[in-house]
């Protein structure tokens, strides 16, 4: 393929990618327009914004499999019509229940397109160099739309209404499709297997089951039967699914690829940044919303710094992981993010903005030299044949430390804001509205005004001074929790990770192992 059409086609993947990711940060900028228009409650708010990341993560798996089986444009295709189908029905709808409903409809469609989008690019890219520098880009690429979402958000809902954030999207989805079937060629695992049923119902239940009950268990409690329950349920099928695929003679996954250290560590380097990485803007967006007064695409501008040094770490360290070795980048990287975590624990109500540019700008340069680099390393641990697995796992690793971030993290934070009501000062303040702030830091300022327009301007200043600093030693507390993660993925990355490939994977589909000893 000429190289002017490789480009094409990089850039035609590029912008499906940028469109699933958008959707993860675009949607929350609409949240409290949609607890106003649709009177939602914070339960429906919070599975509007999980209905995507749960469809998305349980069938990511099994939609890379089948792109592996039965062609990866295809599969491309289907899953961009799904999702501008999910995206214009989600603008026709008028309650917290449809919209849920459609969210899901969305999040089959990620699941189609995300690791489609890689394994293509695994196969039009097959020298270690060139997929570097494309996988570099694609990296840059979803980094930039995490942080444009709540810009292109904002704007749409300054001029517009909260349906036109889900109808923008359907053009988006019609000049993919356009591009894909004009420059993006078709490709397979050319041996065709016989389809896994059982693995893809396995792999799909297993990893369900695990996201459910990590998005509860913040509100279930991490101790209660039903969280203890549902994840017994999940390591259960976790198990089976691991069994099942050993002995069946054709598997949509073959388990013996976690013994190449350059495919496993390098999905837990991914795993725990991403783990840090939307714990943080979980709290940023917050701080930077109520802390700080900020309106929604006032926040998005102030979050760029991260998406441009993301954009600049992963272009850039794919390109020094090919040279100077994986370990040391995707290590250095993971050891950034833990400095750069530990730092932000310092940030309260007067730290200055710039001071939080360059806290954004080392966050990012490390989140892009260990997600960018160390999902090359997967892809080349992988077959082109077994491409679409290989970055189904990349992609289920994302989604996995993604929603573990927010539920750890969100959950240490809630505990320790919850607690700041408990002193002593809250006694002179009306009960209404210390329940009220208890709920998270932007009813207390709603709570807060409240107490000001009624002519109790003293309880006011006193519970937003509560609500502050609760929310404080809260982002403190996790922003340490994501310091010490990232700190030990450093760690265990530097020990285990492969600093460059031992052995090319075999052409028939089946994994290299030959590096699971090797450490160096």
């Amino acid at each position: 393929m000429p190289a002017a059409h490789r480009h094409l086609t990089l850039a035609a993947l590029c912008l499906c990618a940028f469109a699933v990711n958008l959707d993860v940060t675009l949607v929350n900028v609409t949240l409290p327009t949609l607890v106003r228009e649709l009177d939602a409650s914070t339960r429906e708010l919070q599975w509007i914004v999980d209905a995507y990341t749960l469809v998305f993560a349980a069938l990511v798996l099994a939609a890379g499999s089948l792109g592996d089986r039965f062609g990866r444009r295809g599969t491309l295709l289907a899953g961009l019509a799904v999702y501008g189908i999910g995206n214009g029905l989600g603008s026709l709808t008028d309650s917290s229940e449809a919209l849920i409903a459609t969210r899901a409809i969305m999040g089959v469609g990620a699941a189609l397109i995300f690791p489609t989008t890689l394994s293509i690019i695994t196969n039009v890219f097959t020298e270690r160099g060139e997929r570097a520098r494309a996988i570099g880009l694609w990296g840059a690429v979803t980094g930039l739309a995490i942080a444009l979402g709540p810009i292109a958000g904002g704007a749409l809902l300054e001029s517009f209404s909260w349906q036109s954030t889900f109808l923008a999207k359907v053009p988006v989805a019609l000049v993919a499709i356009a591009l894909v079937l004009w420059v993006v060629p078709t490709s397979r695992d050319p041996r065709a297997p016989r389809l896994d049923i059982g693995g893809l119902v396995l792999s799909t239940a297993f990893i369900g089951t695990l996201v459910f009950a990590i998005i509860e268990a913040p509100d279930a409690g991490w101790l209660s039967t039903q969280t203890v329950g549902l994840l017994a349920i999940a390591f259960t099928l976790g198990g089976i699914f691991i069994a099942f695929e050993r002995r069946v003679t054709e598997p949509m996954l073959d388990v013996r690829i976690f013994r190449n250290l350059r495919f496993s560590a390098a999905s837990v380097s991914i795993t725990v940044a991403f783990f840090a990485l939307a714990g943080f803007i979980f709290l940023i967006t917050q701080y930077f919303q109520f802390l700080k007064g900020y309106g929604p695409l006032e926040t998005g501008l102030r979050i760029l710094p991260v998406a441009t040094s993301v954009a600049v770490g992963s272009v850039v360290g794919t390109q020094v992981a090919v040279r100077r070795g994986t370990k040391l980048v995707v290590g250095g990287g993971l050891a950034m993010l833990a400095v750069a975590y530990a730092w932000t624990s310092t940030a309260d109500a007067t730290t200055a903005y710039t001071t939080i540019v360059w806290q954004m700008l080392f966050l990012g340069t490390g989140m892009g030299l260990t997600s960018a680099p160390a999902t090359e390393s997967i892809m080349g641990a992988v077959s082109q044949a077994k491409a679409g697995i290989g970055s189904a796992i990349n992609d289920a690793a994302r989604e996995l430390g993604a929603t573990l971030g927010v539920a750890v993290i969100g959950s240490v934070y809630a505990s320790l804001y919850a607690d700041a009501f408990a002193a002593s000062a809250a006694r002179a303040i009306p009960g209404e509205a210390v329940d009220a702030a208890r709920e998270s830091v932007g009813a207390a300022i709603i709570a807060t005004d409240r107490l000001g327009a009624a002519g109790a301007s003293d309880a006011g200043g006193a519970l937003f001074s509560l609500a502050s600093q609760g929310f404080f030693d809260g982002m403190q507390a996790g922003c340490l929790v994501a310091a010490g993660v990232c700190a030990a993925g450093a760690v265990l990355c530097l020990l285990t990770l492969p600093a460059q490939p031992d052995a090319e994977p075999a052409e028939d589909g089946a994994p290299a192992v030959a590096a699971a000893a090797a450490v160096a």
